[in-house]
């Protein structure tokens, strides 16, 4: 008896068709079909094989040349996992709809195949509540086999489409032949249907189907919901089928209501079987973060001794330290032309957009960020308040580090992460608008009056960016420390005349920036050219597609005024702030702002890791969660000394670097093209060459990078949001509202979930959005200061909240991996 406890032949279930009168069962090579050479397998794995055979017509020609009766047969084999009856809803469903509509013959007496058909067929068309108008039996009959309509009609009379179980043994597979179901689809069906008929005696229908006593037949018509076609409507009946002691049981049954109640009981045994944990259905967080071995609740003792995290991080990613300069450039896998174009990818993904953060802060403030103006209002030193606001926030991230607190971070379920991230992306494409708005304000003749700098939020004055994402790269950012607003001179932007060409062209360059980024970024989909090249120009989308802008916007429309960021060299990047200038009360502010942004810092540093190390991105080298704080906290605290802006990892700079490294694979499910990550190159080069390269910038300031206009860099932010929605689930779900059902794809929360309820969730989700954009992008300073908290209370959310609308194990469901 195997694991499944299914007895006696249980085994795997094969969709079969083969030749029977003159073929035996012949092993395909790897040539032909993959999945073939998986049909022996161990004990425990039990599933379906699809088998298809299609008829392939000879030309006349070949016909006049070929001896009577020859002809080509296509079989192919494909497996099917067994139906999970305590997972998959539309298990249930299926088994519902058939026992209120039950096509159930019992003691059929035909002995040939097309008679026990034809008798199942005439049931289902004869039915009262029949809804099928254009239901042929002949029609119908003809779909079965592969010989209707050919030259061979009655020669070759096999099924085209059938499910089988068969067992895996030492000697080879063994099929179940005491059953056999048979699945078809028609134009000329409009619902489903089913039908079970239960022969008198074993039948003989050749090979592979010797002693025949019960009979599955599936109609659906083409154009379904990936959850209900033929075949996945065959693979649940089949699943409850492959128990011999069920099969043995139905052969007891005199009624067809005690057929149903033997259904109905099966049902309840797969349930109860297919209960208990599945590793599939583990919390996403938990297992990014590799911090929590069970799905306990987190403990006091879990935080400490303290700086536990911090060593075990140590001794995880030590051994593995020299690798990260190694791999990829010593040994036989080599990928230093990967690595050359990833380093380009990220330095222009960290310094284009600092520059855009930049020049956006500078507009929006005239030249001062808006802690400056604080600092003038209450006449405190700026680098000073902002040294000692860096140094508490440094001193908070210590003590996370320290007290294990991203262990916290596993609270934060997929759903949750997806909101932030997907908020994020948002960000982008809002400052891109912004900064479009703001180019028609000034080139187009249209003016709103003066922008108050008082609506710039307290995280931009700190050098966090317009969108919260900005990096140690934004050291370029010079409006950090640019003049005071009376230093700005005026009548040089008065003695600007609106011009409607720059205007225009200014839209048109950031919208051909990011057609030509993404375009190239999707060219290792397309036919052309080398696999090699398509990946190199995929990988150089963002590089390649700022230069040719930048070039056309400069030269070729010369003689149109294009709008570039202001460069301002006037202060010392490297003074050190006289800390002692500052009273204990305003000491104390500055912790206050440290704190808040501290959990913000916390938040993303976390967040922003947890993606780039989820499971579907193979990382094979650990995690180290606590250890990258405490050197975010170290590294932050001499920057804040110098008046530097602060780092921290930055979304989606750092999951489009993973992905930048992968080897990705197409592979197709269902007709759904699906993108899954072999490896990826784990090295610290990339970042390293970015970061140097960024360096480096400082000597092309003024010229020749503010040769690069600002709608490029508009174009720039679209690319980035665009690129990182792809694997983005919520947005996935989102788009489900506008897809036909047919469309959707077979994902493990369309197969688990009911698809109200789905969409439910995305409606909650779509809330917490927007209730995340009501405090991120509001014009109030305080609403943004609190901010961090708004993202802590997605926790409860989730937790306390979503359980009480949508059950706990949908929502587990919809959080799970796959």
């Amino acid at each position: 008896m195997s694991q499944c406890a299914y007895p006696e032949d249980a085994g795997y279930l094969k969709c079969d068709v083969d030749d029977a009168s003159e073929t035996h069962e012949e092993s395909l090579g790897e040539e032909a079909f993959d999945t073939v050479n998986s049909s022996i397998v161990s004990g425990e794995s039990v599933r379906f094989f699809v088998h298809v055979n299609l008829q392939v017509q000879p030309s006349q020609a070949a016909e006049s040349e070929l001896p009577d009766g020859c002809g080509l047969l296509h079989t192919s084999r494909k497996y099917l996992k067994l139906k999970n009856f305590e997972e998959e809803i539309r298990a249930h469903r299926d088994l519902d709809g058939f026992l209120d509509r039950a096509s159930i013959i019992l003691n059929e007496t035909a002995t040939s195949l097309d008679d026990v058909l034809r008798a199942m067929l005439l049931r289902l068309v004869h039915k009262p509540d029949n809804t099928e108008p254009d239901c042929n039996v002949d029609l119908l009959m003809a779909v079965l086999f592969t010989d209707a309509g050919t030259p061979m009609e009655g020669k070759v009379h096999l099924l085209s489409d059938t499910i089988q179980g068969v067992t895996a043994t030492v000697t080879g597979v063994q099929y179940q032949q005491s059953w056999l179901c048979i699945i078809c689809t028609s134009k000329s069906l409009l619902k489903r249907h089913v039908c079970i008929s239960r022969l008198v005696r074993p039948q003989n229908w050749g090979e592979n189907c010797c002693e025949v006593r019960f009979v599955i037949l599936v109609l659906a018509p083409p154009k379904m919901k990936s959850t209900k076609t033929a075949t996945e409507v065959g693979r649940t009946f089949a699943t409850m089928f492959l128990d011999i002691t069920f099969r043995q049981k139905l052969l007891k049954t005199r009624t067809e209501e005690e057929f149903k109640e033997a259904l109905v009981h099966q049902r309840q045994l797969l349930t109860v079987m297919d209960q208990g944990p599945n590793p599939s259905l583990k919390n996403y967080s938990i297992s990014s973060i590799c911090v929590q071995k069970s799905h306990q609740p987190l403990q006091h003792k879990d935080f400490f001794p303290v700086g536990k995290g911090i060593r075990e991080d140590f001794a995880r990613r030590f051994p593995v330290y020299s690798l990260d300069f190694t791999d990829g450039i010593i040994g036989k896998n080599k990928a230093v032309g990967k690595f050359i174009t990833t380093t380009l990818f990220l330095y222009f993904a960290c310094l284009l957009p600092t520059i855009a953060f930049g020049s956006l802060n500078d507009e929006i403030t005239y030249g001062a960020i808006v802690i400056r103006g604080i600092c003038d209002d209450y006449e405190l030193d700026f680098n000073t308040f902002y040294a000692w606001t860096g140094l508490w926030n440094s001193f908070f991230l210590a003590l996370y580090a320290l007290f294990n607190f991203s262990l916290i971070m596993s609270l934060f379920k997929r759903s949750t992460e997806e909101i932030i991230a997907l908020f994020i992306s948002m960000t982008f494409v809002l400052d891109a608008v912004k900064g479009t708005v703001k180019i028609f304000q000034k080139y187009y003749g249209i003016s709103h009056g003066n922008h108050n700098a008082d609506h710039i939020s307290v995280l931009s004055l700190l050098g966090l960016g317009t969108s919260l994402n900005t990096s140690f790269h934004t050291a370029l950012n010079t409006s950090l420390l640019a003049n005071p607003p009376e230093l700005t001179s005026v009548s040089s932007r008065s003695a600007e005349h609106p011009s409607r060409e720059t205007a225009v062209l200014s839209l048109l360059i950031m919208l051909g920036t990011l057609w030509l980024s993404y375009t190239l970024y999707q060219f290792k989909k397309s036919p052309y050219l080398h696999p090699y090249m398509r990946e190199i120009l995929s990988d150089c989308a963002l590089p390649i597609s700022v230069l040719t802008f930048s070039l056309i916007s400069s030269y070729g429309f010369r003689e149109i005024k294009m709008s570039k960021f202001r460069y301002n060299p006037s202060e010392s990047l490297f003074k050190i702030a006289e800390m002692q200038s500052l009273s204990l009360g305003a000491i104390g502010s500055a912790m206050g702002l440290g704190f808040l942004l501290s959990m913000l810092f916390f938040i993303e540093q976390n967040l922003v890791a947890a993606l780039a190390n989820a499971p579907e991105n193979r990382l094979v080298k650990g995690t180290a969660y606590h250890w990258d704080l405490l050197l975010v906290a170290v590294i932050n605290t001499g920057l804040s000394l110098f008046g530097m802006p602060w780092i921290h990892a930055a979304y989606p700079h750092s999951p489009l670097h993973v992905r930048a490294l992968a080897v990705v694979e197409e592979r197709v499910e269902n007709g759904h093209i699906y993108e899954t990550i072999v490896n990826v190159w784990e090295t610290r080069l990339t970042t390293l060459g970015a970061s140097i390269l960024v360096g480096f910038s400082l000597l092309l300031l003024p010229v020749p990078l503010q040769w690069i206009p600002k709608p490029v860099l508009y174009g720039l932010f679209l690319y980035i949001a665009l690129t990182s929605i792809d694997a983005n689930q919520l947005f996935e779900r989102m788009a489900l509202l506008l897809k036909d059902q047919a469309s959707y794809p077979p994902t493990h929360y369309i197969r688990r979930v009911p698809q109200r309820k789905i969409h439910y969730f995305t409606g909650l989700q779509v809330l917490q959005l927007l209730l995340l954009c009501a405090f991120g992008m509001s014009p109030l300073p305080y609403m943004k200061m609190i901010f961090p908290l708004i993202m802590m209370a997605m926790i409860p959310i989730r937790y306390k909240l979503l359980p009480r609308i949508i059950e706990a194990k949908y929502l587990d469901a919809m959080d799970a991996e796959h």
